[in-house]
């Protein structure tokens, strides 16, 4: 091959063409550095007839590769997965091969690398940012940069610190093998609908061949258990298997329940990984020695030789959904890859997407059930708390037949968890004078008091204020109101009510890393945690046999919007937390308070007729011709200047195409008009399933310009209307 076709690691170049050196190897899918301008970008080798570039140039006007890195090629199905993602999610193909070649650092073949730690050499005198540094840094270490994020200070404040000792340097092997899991280290002892099903999935992986299968089961039946079996044969016959996570918090209490049943535990991959242990699992993977892979939606696309089996664990989980950069869907991915890699796809989760349960329907994807809970435990009873009729106490958000419940589960020595998926403490503060909202001013959002760490914060794009002693509309003292409950404002209310108890807040805030997440879990397995105030973090994958008591605050509070899957993601979260009442051998309980008791979904928790209330969603998506029965896109458009967004916003509406079966409606404000300084239009296109409304909109927007400073984004069945 004298002349390669190369995708570089760059979102706004299409594939270019370069000469290979004489003495140069190259195959499509071999990772080469090539020259762009004064710069080297790495990139990859493609098949020209894949991937068509509009700069071909004459042999003569080609340069060299500089370098092959020495690392395995690409393998054929993981390029036609990337391939397949920029075609269907209408993203640039570079933004998706840099998901595969995800670690940079992996690229180089050094053996080890200098990292920093904290000494016990603490100085009496130090800077506030040095002091801030060391208190964040603790036990961690990590590159300069990295240490420097963990404390929120510059580089240059770390590199003092080791100027004068506090901080030291130490070489890390990046290179070191992982111990190998051991597929008959602890065998489980399996129910008898376990071994069915657990069979049947070992099956599948042995077979090799592509297969969707939905492992549908109540929260508590030991599914996790059950594909571990598949994931026991994948490791007999030295193959790989990945497992999807939709939290970073569930990696280290997954890990945990991996270890105990293959005596070592898996390799993991998420955002929270130092460079240096992104790149020993990068190139672990990419040589087929990591056996068994656990991480986020981010690990689907990296370069697996020899996939046996890929899991999505939580499949119904929106979080699997990429809302920014390339707009993918890690389960639907997922399935994709398993069919370009030719193995089985197992889909779990306890509450299945009504677009799963339509594949299934049409016989497209394989279903086992798990109707019962493992061994004693029994489905916890669900009350609906009405509280137009048992309201709380003024100024308080528990009700009192909640705080009854409470006040028994406590006299029994048992756990309690209490949901409300709002972060902080109140999700407004105003002026009780003036009545001045405290917003964002980078988005249309409130900011959020979080009274914990003293500060009003947006969730959106993360801009802090510490909360002011007068309101800076009328000047006016103390006369700031917290209005609503968050996690906080409720934790207050618990150590009101019950002094003695010992509480624990989880959320992102506080569960911001996996080893957060191992300290929270042994502390509630060592029964040192009462109450737990949670969001939506503690609704999936933690297994505490002493809860018994599950109180969710507000049910109400998901159904708010016009999000077309509101009412689904609200059955599936208040199912999901009542799940983990009674897993043990102890009865669980579980109370919902409600504004609404006589709403379809507040019905069909408490009668558990899961059934019907998706029958009736399912037939009301079918009547509205909704996913997964019609196609919807979105494009939003965004920009500093409101007058060129909302310009252009208009400029694509008046061109849209005339297309039987679609409709294109919009542009409008976003609901969220400003995002991190950008104002926002959307327009939502809405099509009959058969409609190839991806290339409609290629050849729509690729006949259209807009200025430099406007961004037109595509979302592909979208998840998020705001």
């Amino acid at each position: 091959m004298s002349r390669a076709r190369v995708l570089l690691l760059n979102s706004a170049l299409g594939p270019l063409d370069y000469r290979v050196p004489h003495g140069m190897e190259v195959v499509p899918g071999s990772i080469v550095l090539a020259p762009l301008g004064p710069r080297q970008l790495a990139g990859v080798v493609w098949d020209p007839e894949r991937m068509p570039s509009d700069a071909e140039v004459g042999d003569n006007r080609l340069r060299n590769l500089a370098s092959i890195y020495d690392l395995p090629p690409l393998s054929a199905p993981l390029m036609r997965l990337i391939e397949w993602t920029a075609s269907y999610y209408l993203a640039p193909p570079a933004a998706v091969l840099r998901m595969a070649l995800a670690s940079a650092s992996a690229l180089d073949d050094r053996r080890s690398v200098i990292e920093y730690r904290a000494t016990d050499n603490v100085p009496e005198r130090l800077t506030p940012q040095r002091a801030q540094a060391l208190e964040r840094i603790g036990e961690r270490q990590g590159l300069v940069r990295e240490l420097a994020m963990i404390g929120d200070v510059s580089d240059a404040v770390i590199r003092g610190l080791v100027k004068i000792g506090a901080i030291e340097a130490v070489e890390v092997s990046i290179d070191d093998a992982y111990p190998l899991p051991d597929p008959d280290f602890a065998p489980p002892e399996l129910s008898e609908e376990q071994t069915a099903a657990a069979s049947e999935l070992v099956a599948a992986t042995e077979e090799r061949a592509f297969s969707p299968i939905l492992l549908d089961g109540v929260t508590g039946s030991g599914k996790t258990e059950v594909y571990f079996e598949a994931i026991a044969a994948a490791l007999r016959s030295g193959r790989q298997s990945l497992v999807l996570l939709p939290e970073i918090a569930l990696t280290e209490p997954f890990l945990r329940r991996f270890e105990v049943r293959f005596g070592h535990q898996p390799v993991a991959w998420h955002s929270g990984l130092r460079q240096s242990q992104r790149r020993r699992a990068w190139r672990a993977i990419a040589s087929g020695e990591a056996k068994v892979i656990v991480g986020a939606r981010s690990a689907l696309f990296l370069p697996y030789p020899d996939l046996a089996l890929i899991v999505v664990d939580e499949a119904h989980e929106t979080s699997f959904k990429q809302e920014e950069g390339v707009h993918y869907h890690a389960r639907d991915v997922a399935v994709m890859r398993g069919r370009f890699e030719g193995c089985p796809v197992i889909l779990a989760t306890a509450t299945p997407a009504i677009e799963t349960q339509a594949q299934v329907a049409l016989g497209h994807y394989r279903e086992l059930k798990l109707p019962g809970r493992y061994g004693p435990a029994q489905m916890p009873e669900i009350t609906a708390i009405d509280l137009l009729q048992d309201p709380p106490m003024r100024g308080r958000w528990i009700a009192p037949a909640l705080v009854n419940a409470l006040t028994d589960t406590l006299e029994r020595g048992e756990q309690s968890l209490l949901f409300l998926n709002r972060r902080g403490y109140a999700p407004l503060t105003l002026c009780r004078t003036c009545g001045h909202r405290f917003q964002c001013p980078n988005c249309t959002a409130w900011m959020v008091e979080h009274r914990l760490v003293g500060r009003l914060q947006c969730h959106h794009c993360g801009h802090i204020m510490v909360p002011p002693k007068h309101c800076p509309e009328c000047k006016a003292e103390d006369s700031l109101v917290a209005v609503g409950p968050g996690v906080e404002r409720i934790a207050d209310e618990v150590a009101e009510l019950f002094p003695e108890a010992r509480r624990a807040i989880v959320t992102s805030d506080t569960l911001w890393s996996p080893a957060k997440a191992a300290e929270f879990v042994g502390r509630m397995e060592a029964g040192e945690i009462d109450i737990v105030i949670g969001t939506q973090l503690v609704t999936k994958g933690y297994h505490f046999p002493n809860l018994t008591l599950v109180g969710v605050i507000d049910a109400d509070l998901g159904l708010q919007g016009g999000d077309l899957r509101a009412a689904e993601r609200s059955f599936q979260q208040i199912a999901q937390v009542s799940g983990r009442a009674g897993r043990g051998s102890k009865p669980g309980r579980v109370f919902v308070q409600t504004h609404e008791p006589n709403a379809p979904v507040i019905r069909a928790l408490v009668s558990g007729d899961a059934e019907s209330f998706y029958a009736a969603e399912t037939a009301a998506r079918r009547e509205a011709n909704a996913p997964p029965f019609g196609r919807l896109a979105a494009i939003i458009v965004s920009s500093e200047d409101l007058r060129e967004a909302t310009r252009t916003a208009q400029a694509i509406a008046k061109s849209a195409p005339t297309v039987e079966g679609m409709e294109v409606y919009g542009p409008a404000p976003a609901p969220l008009a400003m995002l991190r300084g950008r104002h926002r239009m959307r327009l939502l296109i809405h099509a009959r399933r058969a409609l190839d409304v991806q290339d409609v909109i290629r050849a729509w927007l690729g006949a259209l310009d807009w200025p430099r400073g406007v961004r037109v984004a595509v979302d592909v069945d979208p998840y998020s209307f705001v």
